[in-house]
């Protein structure tokens, strides 16, 4: 494994989303403390990717150390994310038990902060997990399936079985980010309804009995745009399944809406955190 590395201005981000977001998967950006600057990373399989993004823009290439990602988490200090009156996320294991005693009738989960990948704090995850209660509080537990495309940490799968689905499948590009949510997996106790597999949003393609009647996907908006008509085939084809699209900057939303309806969706709203978007789609009739 190797990476890729560059400091950017914050408010270059979205032009670097735009140039790199078409043809690069897994782009992170970290805001570094006390500077208007961003640290952008891109985890590659091969050497010869990191160097041609070496090689065309510059930055730095170096190989990634095989590590205990579990040894390398950074100090947990933030407070716990609380969603909803449905579940409380902390960063560490050993503040479950005490948020436990303190929120007994919510779902406490835990997801380290790692190296390359958040908690669940970020705005896009965060409000997709806002939704995601929404819907869970309108089904029949046992009732839903669930999948979540680009999983990261795995936070939104398993939070979704907790929350009653029967099912979760749960896949990313990066096996890094499945290596992770393996693991989380283990952390929270997960039932066996999570899977967590390494695949290609355009590549991947649920059979029929493992369509989803609620579909998240948390990606780049040129991603979704490209991805919406296979997005759509992975929605049990109900007028009440429903597709919660984030991962989208504000001047984007339009265009991305757009490529949604032209897909075969339609909104059913849209929810605005800073200078994200969030957007929930529902099969069109």
């Amino acid at each position: 494994m190797w990476v890729w590395k560059k400091k950017i201005r914050t408010e270059d981000e979205s032009e670097w989303r735009e140039r790199l977001g078409e043809t690069v998967q897994g782009v992170v950006f970290t805001e570094l403390p006390g500077a208007r600057k961003l640290a952008m990373e891109v985890y590659c399989e091969a050497p010869g990717d990191a160097l041609a993004l070496y090689a065309a823009f510059g930055g730095r290439c170096t190989p990634l150390e095989e590590k205990d990602w579990v040894a390398c988490t950074a100090p947990q200090r933030q407070a716990p994310l609380l969603i909803r009156d449905s579940i409380v996320v902390c960063a560490s294991p050993e503040l479950v038990e005490p948020l436990r005693r303190k929120y007994p009738r919510r779902i406490v989960l835990t997801f380290p902060a790692e190296c390359a990948f958040g908690t669940g704090n970020h705005a896009t995850t965060a409000t997709c997990l806002r939704l995601l209660c929404d819907e869970a509080k309108k089904r029949e537990p046992g009732n839903w399936r669930v999948i979540d495309v680009g999983c990261g940490t795995g936070i939104l799968g398993i939070a979704a079985v907790r929350l009653g689905a029967a099912a979760a499948i749960c896949y990313d590009f990066d096996a890094n980010a499945v290596r992770i949510a393996r693991r989380n997996k283990r952390i929270n106790a997960s039932p066996r309804g999570v899977s967590i597999l390494q695949a290609d949003v355009f590549r991947w393609h649920p059979q029929p009995e493992q369509r989803a009647h609620v579909l998240l996907a948390n990606l780049f908006s040129g991603v979704l745009q490209r991805a919406f008509p296979l997005l759509l085939q992975s929605l049990v084809p109900d007028k009440e399944s429903t597709l919660i699209a984030s991962g989208i900057l504000r001047e984007q939303a339009d265009e991305t809406q757009a490529a949604a309806e032209r897909a075969g969706f339609s909104l059913i709203r849209r929810v605005i955190c800073g200078k994200w978007v969030t957007m929930q789609l529902s099969p069109r009739s």
